[in-house]
C-alpha cells in the first residue's frame, strides 16, 4: 500500500508572521475613527431614555434648537424606517419612533460645536410618556403581555423568534438507553468590552454625496442601512472602515448612532462625529444572550449518544439583531463534534426591556456547548468510562452528515483528543490530583463561516477580491473585508504573496472603502479566513496567470512548462533559465498596462430542505479539545485555572502566531464568562456599566496555554485552512468547569462561577454526605 502522499510546503504559509500594520499600531501611528478630524466638523450626543419601557407622547427639543452653537436636534419622525442586520427582523430605529423599549434607548440626537454645548442641549429637551409594563424576565415574556415590546412578537407574547426541530425519534432513543442525565444550565449575559468604543464620522456634502467612516465589522451591511433608512441610493454614500480595536461581535449590526450620525450631517451640511463613552457602549450592548437552557442526553452501555433533547429560553432584551440565527444556532450548533441520531430542539427568544443582546465570539454555540460537555462527564463518571474515551467514541467521521443534513468534510477532533490527553498528562493526572486540584475536559465545534449570506438579494459572492500591479512592482489588494484586529489583513497580504511569488512588502491591503473595495460581506461567523482566504487565492492565480503568460512570450517556453519561484518565474526542471518578476510584469503591461485580477468565492449549495435547514451549515467546521488544570482554595472558593492544553483543528494554521493569538485570547474571554464577568441588573436598569465593576480577568488570572495545532488541511479551504477565531473559545468553559468538579466534586451549572458559588457548593456536598478523594 503507497505511503500518504505528504501536504505541500510553502514559503510563507503556515509560518509566525507579524501582523503587518503591527508597527503602526505599537507606535500610535495606526488611524482609527477617533483619530479622524474634518474640517468644520461638529460633536453629535444622544438622549437616551431613563424609561425601560414607555410611548412617546411628546418630545419639546425647542429650547435646545435655540440655544447657540446647536446646528441641529433630531428625533425618531424625521427618518422612521426599520432596519436591522436581518432583512427577516427590521425591528430598530435610528432614533426612538412611538415609544422606547430599554433604559439606554435614543430619544433624540443633537449636534453642536463642542461637546459641552449638545450635552447642555440634551439637557434642555423635555419628554413626556405613558409609562408602560416592564418585561425584565423571558419567562414572563412567552405568554400574552398586557404590552408586547413589539408588535411583531408571536400572537401577543414578546417572543421574538420561536424554533422547532425533530430529527428521528428522541423518545424511543430515551425509551431504551442504559444512562441519561439531565443539565440545566443558566447563563449571565456577558458583553465584548472592546477597548476601542464605537466612534462614527458623518459627512454630507454639496454634491450630493454622503462619506461615513465607522468603527465597524460590516461595513456592507452597514452601507446597505444607511440607504434604506435615509433613502439614499448606496452609490451616493461612501462608507470607509479604518482601524477597528476590537469588535468581537459587538460592532457586526449596523448601529442607530452610526445612522444617527449621518442624518445629523444631512441635517447641518457640516461634518458630525460621534464618539461613545463606556456607559454607551455597555447599554448599546449586543452581547451574548442570557440563557436558560434546559439539556438531556442517552447514552447506550457502551456510552455511545442516542439522542438529544435540548430546551432554550433567550432573553434577547430589546431588540432582534442576530436573535432568529442566535435561536437556531443554540440548537444546531449542539450537532458536533460527535454524532447524534437523535435531536429534539425547543428554543425561544424573548425581548426584554432590556439592552439587545446580539453576535458575540462564538454567537449560538457557547452556553449549549457548556450543558452539553458537562453532561457528557456525568454520562462518563455513570459508566465509568474516562472521558476522553466516551468522546472518542462517538466522534463525528470525516466525510459525513449529521442527522440535520450538516456536512462534515474534514475532522481532526481524534488527533484533538489525543494530543490534548498525551500532552496534559491526563492518565496521571485525572481523578488522582489532590483534594482541590482537579483536571478538565471540555470539547468544541464551530462554523468556518455561515454557508448562507443574509441578503439573498441581489446574487452574489460572498467575498470578492480585486488585485492591481503596476510598473513600481507593488501589488495593491482591494476588498471590503474587516480586519478588526485578528489579522485578517496580514493574511489576505500572505495569501496574495504567496500565490504570486513575491515578497511580502510588495503586497499593500487598501484600507476598506466602498468607493474601490469589492464587496464583502463582514468579519463575522468566522468566515473571513475561509471565505475571504479562498477569494484572494483565486484572485493571486489569476494575477499569476497574466505573469506566466508574459513569461511564456519572453522565454519561449509554454505556461505549462513554468513554475513561480521566490520573485522570479523559472521553466520547470530548468531552474537556469527564468526571468524576473519585475520583468515579466513589464513584460505583461506592455498590452493593458496595469494588470487587474479579481477574484470570488460563493459557498457551494448544502443543507436540507426543511425549516431552518441553512441554520449553522458551513462550507467547514473547526474541532477542539481543550484540557485544564484548576486549583482551588476550598476555604475561600477561589481558584485559579493554571494551565490550559488546547488542541485544536483548524486545518492548516496558515499563520501560526495569529492562530495562537486567537487561542489565548478565546481562552481568556472563555475564562472571563466562566469566573466572574456578567451584566448586572436591577430590573430592567445595567449597574456595571463600567470596566471598573465589569470584571474582565487580569493578566494574574489568565492561565499559562500551550497550543496543539493538529488539523489535517481541509479539501476546500485556503491552503486547506478554517476558521480560528471563534471556535478556540467553546472549549474553554466546559474544561475548566469539568475541572472544577475533579478538584471539589461539584458541578457548577450557572455561569459565572463565583468563589461564593464555590463555596457554597462544597457545603451543599458535604451535607449531603458525599465525601470527594477521601475529603468529606
Amino acid at each position: 500500500m503507497a505511503a500518504p502522499e505528504a501536504p505541500p510546503t510553502y514559503r510563507l504559509i503556515g509560518t509566525r508572521i507579524p501582523y503587518i500594520e503591527g508597527p503602526l499600531k505599537v507606535t500610535g501611528r495606526a488611524e482609527y475613527t477617533d483619530d479622524i478630524k474634518r474640517p468644520g466638523q461638529l460633536i453629535a450626543r444622544l438622549l437616551r431614555s431613563p424609561w425601560p419601557h414607555a410611548r412617546i407622547r411628546s418630545i419639546d427639543v425647542s429650547a435646545a434648537r435655540a440655544m447657540p452653537g446647536v446646528a441641529a436636534v433630531l428625533t425618531g419622525e424625521k427618518y422612521p424606517t426599520p432596519f436591522g442586520v436581518l432583512p427577516i427582523t427590521h425591528d430598530e430605529t435610528a432614533i426612538a419612533v412611538g415609544k422606547v423599549r430599554y433604559i439606554g434607548d435614543i430619544v433624540a440626537a443633537v449636534a453642536a460645536v463642542d461637546e459641552a454645548t449638545a450635552d447642555r442641549a440634551l439637557q434642555a429637551i423635555r419628554v413626556d410618556v405613558e409609562v408602560l409594563p416592564e418585561y425584565t424576565d423571558p419567562k414572563t415574556g412567552v405568554e400574552k403581555v398586557a404590552e408586547p415590546i413589539h408588535a411583531r412578537g408571536l400572537n401577543g407574547t414578546n417572543i421574538q423568534k420561536e424554533v422547532v426541530q425533530h430529527f428521528g425519534d428522541v423518545d424511543a432513543a430515551f425509551a431504551q438507553a442504559h444512562a441519561s442525565v439531565r443539565v440545566r444550565g443558566s447563563y449571565a449575559g456577558v458583553t465584548h468590552a472592546f477597548t476601542e468604543p464605537m466612534a462614527t464620522i458623518a459627512e454630507a456634502t454639496p454634491d450630493g454625496r454622503l462619506t461615513v467612516w465607522s468603527a465597524t465589522q460590516v461595513p456592507h451591511y452597514l452601507h446597505r442601512a444607511l440607504s434604506e433608512v435615509l433613502g439614499i441610493p448606496m452609490h451616493r454614500i461612501r462608507v470607509i472602515k479604518p482601524e477597528v480595536g476590537g469588535g468581537f461581535g459587538g460592532k457586526s449590526d449596523p448601529l442607530p448612532h452610526e445612522i444617527a450620525c449621518a442624518a445629523l450631517s444631512l441635517e447641518t451640511g457640516r461634518p458630525v462625529k460621534i464618539l461613545f463613552d463606556r456607559e454607551d457602549v455597555f447599554v448599546t450592548n449586543h452581547g451574548r444572550h442570557p440563557t436558560q437552557n434546559d439539556v438531556r442526553i442517552a447514552v447506550d452501555a457502551g456510552g455511545k449518544i442516542l439522542a438529544y433533547d435540548i430546551e432554550a429560553l433567550i432573553d434577547g432584551g430589546a431588540w432582534s439583531s442576530f436573535g432568529t440565527v442566535t435561536t437556531y444556532y443554540n440548537g444546531v450548533l449542539s450537532m458536533g463534534p460527535y454524532r447524534v441520531p437523535n435531536f429534539r430542539y425547543r428554543g425561544r427568544r424573548v425581548y426584554t426591556t432590556k439592552p439587545p443582546s446580539g453576535a458575540m465570539r462564538a454567537h449560538g454555540g457557547t452556553n449549549i456547548r457548556y450543558s452539553i460537555e458537562l453532561g457528557l462527564d456525568e454520562l462518563a463518571e455513570q459508566l465509568h468510562l474516562d472521558p476522553f474515551d466516551l468522546r472518542e467514541r462517538n466522534a463525528l467521521p470525516p466525510h459525513s452528515t449529521t442527522v440535520n443534513q450538516f456536512r462534515i468534510t474534514s475532522t481532526s477532533f481524534v488527533k484533538c483528543l489525543k494530543a490534548a490527553r498525551e500532552r496534559s498528562g491526563w492518565d496521571d493526572k485525572f481523578r488522582k490530583l489532590p483534594y482541590g486540584r482537579g483536571v478538565g475536559l471540555g470539547c468544541g465545534f464551530y462554523i468556518s463561516g455561515s454557508n448562507s449570506p443574509i441578503h439573498f438579494t441581489p446574487k452574489m459572492p460572498q467575498c470578492t477580491v480585486h488585485l492591481k500591479a503596476d510598473m513600481d512592482g507593488g501589488i495593491a489588494v482591494h476588498c471590503m473585508q474587516a480586519d478588526i484586529g485578528q489579522g485578517s489583513n496580514t493574511l489576505l497580504a500572505v495569501i496574495v504573496a504567496e500565490v504570486v511569488g513575491v515578497d511580502l512588502d510588495r503586497v499593500h491591503v487598501v484600507r476598506v472603502d466602498s468607493d474601490v473595495s469589492p464587496v464583502d460581506i463582514g468579519s463575522y461567523s468566522s468566515r473571513v479566513t475561509f471565505m475571504m482566504g479562498n477569494a484572494a487565492r483565486r484572485a493571486g492565480e489569476s494575477l499569476r496567470d497574466q505573469l506566466l503568460a508574459a513569461a511564456a512570450r519572453v522565454t519561449g517556453y509554454p505556461p505549462e512548462k513554468l513554475v513561480v519561484g521566490h520573485e522570479k518565474i523559472e521553466v520547470r526542471h530548468r531552474p537556469d533559465i527564468s526571468i524576473s518578476y519585475i520583468d515579466a510584469l513589464h513584460a505583461a503591461m506592455e498590452r493593458s498596462g496595469a494588470l487587474l485580477a479579481s477574484g470570488a468565492y460563493t459557498s457551494p449549495p448544502m443543507g436540507g430542505d426543511f425549516k431552518g435547514a441553512r441554520a449553522g451549515t458551513a462550507p467547514a467546521y473547526s474541532f477542539a479539545a481543550y484540557v485544564a488544570e484548576v486549583d482551588v482554595d476550598v476555604e475561600t472558593g477561589i481558584y485559579k485555572v493554571e494551565k490550559v492544553w488546547a488542541a485544536f483543528d483548524c486545518g492548516r494554521a496558515l499563520n501560526r502566531l495569529a492562530v495562537e493569538g486567537q487561542i489565548e485570547g478565546s481562552i481568556h474571554m472563555g475564562l472571563g464568562q466562566l469566573m466572574g464577568e456578567t451584566m448586572n441588573y436591577r430590573g430592567s436598569r445595567l449597574m456595571n456599566p463600567s470596566l471598573l465593576e465589569y470584571k474582565i480577568p487580569t493578566p494574574q488570572q489568565m492561565p499559562q496555554v500551550e497550543c496543539l495545532l493538529v488539523g489535517d488541511d481541509d479539501p476546500e479551504g485556503p491552503f486547506g485552512g478554517k476558521e480560528a477565531g471563534e471556535g478556540p473559545l467553546i472549549a474553554t468553559l466546559p474544561a475548566a468547569g469539568n475541572a472544577l468538579y475533579d478538584a471539589v466534586g461539584v458541578r457548577f451549572h450557572e455561569l459565572p462561577i463565583t468563589p461564593e458559588k464555590v463555596v457554597r457548593g462544597i457545603e451543599l456536598r458535604q451535607q449531603s454526605g458525599k465525601s470527594w478523594k477521601g475529603v468529606s
